[in-house]
């Protein structure tokens, strides 16, 4: 027999839908606030030129700021208010992630529920500020020293653009907060989506018009949206996978009733990591590169070596791009999920996993079965990031939207969002469920 909830998914419709006057209000909101953004995209630094802006941005193309520029849709080349879009705030949430492991006062504050988060979030935010400080003055830095692209360089200069980045990502970081509590899903993705995709239309423009131009041949671009869309039902099969490990509830009475033992499964996701590995092995590896370009061949000898041994697509930068991968799969799986803790819940509430026991030998079980899983997340997400790695290897003038993070993004937040409307739409149908029934009993 199917259950409740199966049930209502199976009556899910357009009617359904056009009566869920919440879940409409949601969808406009994080329609407006999205539209909001991406006007600030376009506002840009007071100071800049253009046009030496843009021979720039050409040439850098190739360093950790084409990566990051993708990731804030466009922003970054353009120099705008929200040049340094939303990462900042990624980098410290993810930083207090990481010394909740080391710190007793963060791992009491993690276990003191509501308040406690607060109090990490609030961290996190005072953490955004300092990190966007200190990228916002870098990227002055860096622009002054690349050329005649400031106007008017000096300490004014660096000021007025350190105090509009970070501003331009506190705002963000508030219409993220906006967006997830007021709005679908969580607000942070959903804006580095929308960058991505706002930027896709143009990237296929340009990959066209190379076809036209007949710089790439029809079966290689034809071959190309194959792929694409092939990597695309591939990440969704990989991010849906999961293995669940059967948990066991003992009998239990309830007055003189005896009411025979449940049975739940306990969901591993194949890939709990998510997107941040990645970013962070490409950031890394990206950024001597990034610095030999800053300093215009300019720099130390042993800097230019290291930028021509680690140019994308070379057999040292595969290898190191592949075990970055790896090892922030299982460091940041580590982090986000922990197998003494699910285990002392389950014990905490009776449930074991049949031929286990329960507290200490559940943890270790746990962990044995999410290790080796994450070996196979850690494959697909190495797989599927070097696809574009791959491509401008044999084919130049490729766009890395086709692959790579900003695929995996995309399908990730679809697929959550796709999620979040469906829970919307579920609630509202139980609601109406259980009205009715309250309207049937008042009758009889």
């Amino acid at each position: 027999m199917a259950s409740a909830a199966e049930q209502l998914a199976a009556n899910i419709n357009f009617a359904a839908f056009s009566k869920a006057s919440d879940l409409k209000k949601r969808i406009w909101f994080t329609l407006g606030a999205l539209l909001i953004y991406r006007l600030g995209t376009y506002i840009p630094l007071p100071g800049i030129n253009p046009l030496e802006l843009e021979q720039f941005v050409q040439q850098t193309q190739g360093g950790i700021a084409g990566m990051l520029n993708m990731l804030a849709g466009g922003a970054l080349g353009r120099m705008a208010i929200f040049a340094l879009n939303i990462m900042p705030y990624i980098s410290a949430s993810i930083i207090i992630q990481l010394m909740t492991t080391v710190s007793p006062h963060l791992e009491q504050l993690k276990k003191e529920g509501e308040q406690g988060r607060k109090q990490i979030n609030q961290y996190t935010r005072y953490g955004t500020v300092f990190l966007a400080a200190l990228q916002a003055y870098g990227i002055a830095a860096g622009l002054e020293g690349s050329g005649a692209i400031v106007t008017d360089p000096g300490w004014f200069f660096r000021a007025t653009t350190v105090i509009t980045l970070v501003g331009g990502t506190v705002f963000l970081m508030w219409l993220g907060e906006q967006i997830t509590a007021r709005g679908i899903g969580n607000g942070i993705s959903l804006i580095i989506f929308a960058g991505i995709v706002a930027e896709l239309p143009a990237a296929i423009v340009n990959m066209l018009d190379l076809g036209r131009q007949g710089i790439l041949a029809t079966y290689t671009i034809l071959g190309i949206l194959v792929m694409a869309i092939s990597v695309i039902a591939f990440i969704v099969f990989m991010e849906r996978a999961q293995r669940r490990l059967l948990v066991q509830y003992p009998k239990r009475q309830v007055g003189n009733k005896m009411f025979q033992g449940e049975s739940s499964h306990l969901p591993l996701k194949l890939n709990t990591a998510g997107v941040i590995p990645p970013i962070f092995a490409s950031s890394l590896l990206l950024l001597p590169i990034t610095a030999a370009q800053f300093s215009a061949g300019q720099g130390p000898d042993w800097l230019n070596t290291v930028t021509a041994l680690l140019g994308p697509g070379q057999p040292l930068f595969l290898l190191l791009y592949i075990s970055g991968i790896v090892f922030f799969t299982f460091f940041y799986t580590a982090i986000v999920f922990n197998p003494k803790d699910t285990a002392d819940n389950l014990k905490k509430y009776g449930g074991f996993i049949p031929g286990i026991r329960p507290g200490e030998r559940t943890a270790e079980h746990i962990d044995y079965v999410l290790s080796r899983i994450t070996v196979i997340g850690a494959g697909y997400l190495a797989l599927v990031c070097l696809l574009p790695e791959i491509l401008r290897g044999q084919v130049s003038n490729v766009p890395f939207y086709f692959g790579g993070t900003s695929l995996l993004i995309v399908v990730s937040v679809t697929m959550d969002t796709v999620s979040q409307v469906q829970s919307h739409l579920l609630a509202h149908q139980y609601e109406g469920l259980v009205k009715k029934s309250k309207l049937r009993g008042s009758r009889r």
